[in-house]
């Protein structure tokens, strides 16, 4: 039996916000002549939500994009408010600092912009000063990591953490069928993020549908370093593994390293967030990397474009309902040799 997050996915990365149908000239079931054709036989957008309006100053704070997929975020926000001659976007420096960032959060409710965008370092910490912001009348989307309060954010925007869990468990089920004493182990993040928590609750959930369950554990810090010290630690303390599931592309750098410089080849390895190089590992067939489970590196960028129809008061287009959700999970699904071409150009390199 297969599990699913509870939360069905809103929007798929880079939230589409137009609806094409086709539209018939014909009222009977007889095909139209060709000459009949003209411009209302052919799909016609059903949203103007692209079309320039009222200019929307929106503050984007997020932290330092000190590895892979944190570049990703900040570099696909840029890149979706240019693609908008109505969005004004002010960046605040990449922090780690959780005090700095409330400073930012505080400079845009100064300065009184439209709209505020958060991925914060840390979801509790940045609670305070992004309910101050909706109390100030302006409309806070969160993203990634999320607030302690509901009502501090108009909207959020979530990779989701449990489905990533989820679809990594069920692909090693699936290669290690009928292999009941299988040894699984599990590469996880930081342990005191909720975000790691979910990660590993999906996992574990979806082993015990086929009768497996993590045999080793280590937790990393989603670096290079940490990775590669915990995987050594790891292999050190199990002689025989047969799947791994690293839930971190970036700190799969290390993860690698420890893993060659051990001479282990005996298991299979599943990683996690969709990075390039991770990807032509899957991609050149003989490596231990054999698929990864997408994080979209899209949050933001689907943050920036929420905010905008939040300012602007229009609706997403492709649901019925008026307005804009309060809350968009995005999908985590598998990439391997099968569809690896499908992701790889628009994948963030580690």
């Amino acid at each position: 039996m297969s599990i699913r997050h509870s939360l069905v996915p809103l929007a798929g990365a880079g939230l589409a916000l137009t609806a094409v149908f086709g539209l018939s000239a014909c009222t009977s079931n007889t095909p139209a002549p060709d000459d009949a054709a003209d411009a209302s036989s052919q799909p016609q957008a059903v949203s103007a939500n692209d079309d320039p309006g009222s200019t929307v100053t929106i503050g984007f704070s997020a932290p330092a994009a000190d590895h892979g997929w944190m570049s990703a975020i900040a570099a696909e926000a840029e890149a979706t408010a240019a693609q908008y001659s109505d969005i004004e976007l002010r960046t605040a420096e990449g922090t780690n600092d959780v005090n700095l960032q409330i400073s930012q959060v505080e400079g845009f409710i100064n300065d009184g912009v439209d709209a505020i965008v958060i991925l914060p370092f840390d979801g509790a910490a940045l609670t305070e000063v992004a309910l101050k912001a909706m109390e100030a009348g302006i409309p806070v989307i969160n993203a990634d990591r999320e607030f302690s309060d509901p009502l501090a954010a108009r909207a959020t925007v979530l990779g989701d953490n449990y489905g990533m869990g989820v679809s990594a468990g069920e692909y090693i089920c699936s290669q290690l069928e009928g292999k009941a004493d299988a040894v699984v182990a599990e590469i996880a993040g930081i342990d005191s993020l909720p975000l790691t928590q979910d990660r590993s609750q999906g996992f574990a959930d979806a082993l015990s549908e086929c009768g497996l369950s993590v045999n080793a554990r280590v937790a990393a810090d989603f670096t290079v370093q940490g990775g590669e010290q915990a995987t050594a630690n790891l292999l050190q303390a199990n002689p025989k593994i047969d799947a791994i599931w690293n839930h971190d592309d970036d700190q799969g750098v290390g993860v690698l390293a420890a893993i060659e410089n051990a001479g282990r080849n005996e298991f299979f390895l599943v990683g996690g967030a969709g990075s390039a190089n991770m990807m032509r590992e899957i991609q050149s067939g003989d490596s231990v990397v054999k698929a990864t489970v997408i994080y979209p590196g899209t949050q933001a960028a689907d943050a920036i474009k929420l905010a905008r129809l939040l300012v602007q008061e229009k609706s997403m287009s492709d649901l019925a309902s008026f307005g804009v959700p309060s809350r968009v999970v995005l999908h985590a699904p598998v990439v391997t040799a099968d569809n690896v071409d499908q992701y790889l150009d628009s994948a963030f390199e580690s």
